[in-house]
């Protein structure tokens, strides 16, 4: 076979199923809104499950659920019977996924739920499957074409089936007014964590900035420089930033003044300051450009007024490595 024959294989199969999912608007009817509402008004945890590639696909939607904030584990129905059932309870809810609806293993963990009045959410294609008739919100599946050369293997069937699930929790997250900051604190590690940081997230503050006051002389500066360890000095004049000495500053400068020298005379006026809510990736962006290792924090307020800026933070570029931006 020509090899380019993959690329044109390939692009039929995703044809197919980009096709198939636009059928998923015949989903969102009365029984999506009721899931909503019951996942939105849920007092327990969001139990999902699901059997072979719809298990794998109620792990994902699980673990979506999870991340945004709702409690909300897996439970997987052919182990359920060995005391994972346990788990369950009234409380919470159950969504269960299965495109034919009549998988075997799915009956003693209906028996319980229906025993016990716990709600089950059913996804299946077929109204009148085993999983549908148990279940108090029934969300009928559009029958797909599969996108494999026989037909029969699940692919348009395992997306559809995804992108349902996906579109239960992108619903409850809209609704919660699920922002970016919330999402933070969710995921503090990772590359997903890290672009989310702000500069107040990062930024040295209270007692372990290296601040001075204007009057005061550079034998001070040195002081507080070695004392605070980040190799400059903030200089303020009525609480408000009037300028910056650095290490650097000392090492080009020294033979021009003496330790009694006033910390005015020599210091960089107008240093470049960041607002607290800065992405901490355009942070260490900014730094880079202007080649300096430590950038000062003010306020938005203060920001935009460009004067009488108060000090708010330090950030050093070490603090931006540790957090894993580069």
């Amino acid at each position: 076979m020509n090899k380019k024959n993959y690329i044109n294989l390939a692009k039929k199969s995703a044809n197919i199923q980009i096709k198939e999912l636009k059928k998923i608007n015949k989903v969102f009817n009365n029984s999506f809104v009721k899931a909503v509402d019951s996942i939105l008004n849920c007092k327990g945890k969001v139990v999902l499950g699901g059997i072979g590639k719809s298990g794998l696909i109620a792990r994902k939607i699980s673990a979506t659920f999870s991340s945004v904030g709702i409690p909300s584990f897996f439970c997987d129905p052919a182990q359920a019977l060995h005391g994972d059932m346990g788990q369950i309870e009234k409380k919470d809810i159950l969504i269960i996924f299965s495109y034919s609806g009549n998988t075997s293993e799915l009956t003693n963990i209906l028996k319980y739920a229906n025993r016990f009045r716990i709600k089950i959410i059913g996804v299946a294609s077929k109204p009148d499957s085993l999983l549908l008739k148990a279940s108090d919100i029934k969300i009928v599946l559009p029958k797909v074409k599969e996108s494999d050369v026989t037909g029969m293997v699940p692919t348009s069937s395992t997306s559809i089936t995804m992108l349902l699930g996906d579109c239960l929790a992108t619903t409850v997250m809209h609704k919660r007014k699920f922002s970016k900051e919330k999402f933070k604190v969710f995921h503090p590690g990772g590359n997903i964590g890290s672009s989310l940081l702000l500069a107040k997230d990062i930024m040295i503050t209270g007692k372990k900035m290296p601040v001075i006051d204007f009057k005061k002389k550079l034998s001070d500066a040195l002081r507080v420089m070695t004392q605070k360890k980040l190799g400059i000095v903030v200089v303020l004049q009525n609480k408000s930033i009037a300028g910056l000495f650095t290490d650097g500053d000392l090492r080009r400068e020294m033979k021009y003044f003496s330790k009694n020298t006033f910390l005015k005379e020599i210091m960089t006026k107008k240093p470049i300051v960041i607002n607290e809510n800065m992405p901490a990736s355009k942070t260490l962006a900014i730094m880079n450009e202007k080649m300096i290792t430590s950038i000062l924090v003010v306020s938005d307020n203060d920001f935009k007024k460009k004067h009488g800026l108060r000090l708010r933070g330090v950030i050093e570029i070490h603090s931006l490595l540790k957090h894993g931006l580069k």
